[in-house]
């Protein structure tokens, strides 16, 4: 006789089991997470204007939002390393849903800072979290598809939320726009109480086994990978608009067209990404970024002009490809560290906004013309390949001692 598993024990106790419903509530939280994330880039002017500071300066409260996920997911994961993971959610969901609340009722300009910082706090234990969460639920080969799914939330965001909050802020105030993502939070949170199953308590769990993650070479590598080759999305998507209006001559009025095959491309390439991961993980890692890397250095000819320049952006968009595959990773060779990994995953993917952007910026105002973006991008794609071999290398040398994995 087998041990009950952990499902049949929760079916057992009454608990919900439908997988799917469950992924939808995860996804439901990512969704949440990507509007909040990605809406103040359209009410910038909005908001400038009520706090009294110029459009550049609220860009800090984008920067504090970042910072909040980047110092967030390692702390968050070794504060509540015992704790049950649906709890986690529950409360990293509360969490998120004051901090962005309370954004909405910011009496000033630096207490909104310091409430973006807030609610970023809970975004990358989250995404973590329910990652591990939903590939727990499936076999192991289609982990990568769970995930994926979990994900779509965030990509989804990326071509209803954002825009939909963005047009609600503009209408009636940037104050709802926030407030309506808390109340997302709050359902979310509703949703994981009702849908997700408990997961039995690690026993073994420790803050000192989720650092063990930050020692292991394949986990840092990975998160590597995030963190450069990722980049290359941003440095194009950053400047897209200013690129295509000033230098391809397109008309503002199709900016919302932009938006939106970027955001069909983000969809495409996180569901492609998942079954290219789930068929061999370590391959998917080279033939993602270099997929990324043409379309990223096409993006310099295309831009040029409007309806290539726009397909082009789309297809720029399907570097969230590589997602899956990240997360796939850090679940294989985390080992005890797994829900460090998993969210330091997300830090790693803020840090790739910041560098793209940064680089790309850079390149801008040497004078290289706004189309450099595109190899901007195709160099930090190729940039994640080499990090990736480099890693490969290290780890058949065997360097770390660590277990070695089976040949693939």
């Amino acid at each position: 006789m087998h041990p009950p598993s952990s499902t049949t024990a929760v079916a057992a106790a009454g608990a919900p089991t439908h997988s799917r419903l469950a992924e939808f509530a995860l996804a439901l939280g990512g969704f949440g997470i990507g509007t909040g994330e990605f809406v103040i880039m359209g009410l910038m002017n909005r908001v400038a204007t009520d706090l009294g500071v110029s459009a550049p300066e609220v860009g800090y409260a984008i920067s504090s939002y970042a910072l909040g996920v980047v110092v967030g997911a390692p702390i968050i994961a070794l504060l509540a390393a015992r704790a049950p993971r649906r709890a986690m959610l529950i409360t990293l969901m509360l969490v998120f849903a004051v901090g962005n609340i309370a954004s909405a009722v910011a009496p000033g300009f630096w207490s909104f800072i310091g409430l973006r910082f807030m609610a970023g706090l809970p975004h990358g234990a989250y995404f973590g979290v329910a990652s591990l969460v939903a590939a727990a639920a499936v076999p192991p080969n289609q982990r990568a598809r769970a995930v994926a799914r979990v994900m779509s939330g965030l990509t989804v965001a990326i071509l209803v939320g954002a825009p939909l909050a963005t047009w609600a802020g503009n209408l009636f105030g940037w104050q709802i726009a926030f407030a309506g993502v808390g109340v997302v939070a709050l359902l979310t949170a509703l949703m994981v109480w009702r849908c997700v199953p408990v997961q039995p308590e690690d026993p073994d769990a420790s803050p000192a086994r989720e650092l063990s993650a930050l020692v292991k070479h394949r986990v840092l590598f990975t998160l590597g990978i995030a963190a450069i080759g990722f980049g290359g999305m941003f440095s194009v998507f950053s400047y897209v608009m200013p690129t295509l209006t000033l230098q391809a001559g397109m008309a503002e009025s199709l900016g919302p067209v932009v938006l939106v095959l970027f955001g069909l491309g983000a969809i495409a390439g996180n569901l492609l990404g998942a079954r290219v991961a789930d068929w061999n993980v370590l391959r998917a890692f080279p033939l993602i970024l270099g997929w990324c890397a043409l379309v990223q250095a096409g993006f310099y000819f295309a831009a040029n002009y409007v309806w290539p320049g726009i397909i082009f952006v789309g297809l720029v968009g399907t570097a969230m490809a590589l997602g899956p595959a990240i997360q796939t990773r850090l679940m294989d060779v985390a080992e005890g560290g797994q829900t460090m990994a998993a969210s330091l995953n997300h830090a790693a993917f803020n840090l790739a906004n910041a560098l793209g952007a940064w680089l790309a910026g850079i390149a801008i105002n040497a004078g290289f013309g706004w189309s450099i973006t595109g190899p901007v991008g195709a160099v930090l794609a190729v940039s994640g390949i080499l990090v990736f071999y480099a890693g490969r290398l290290l780890e058949k040398r065997g360097a770390s001692g660590e277990a070695m994995p089976s040949p693939v």
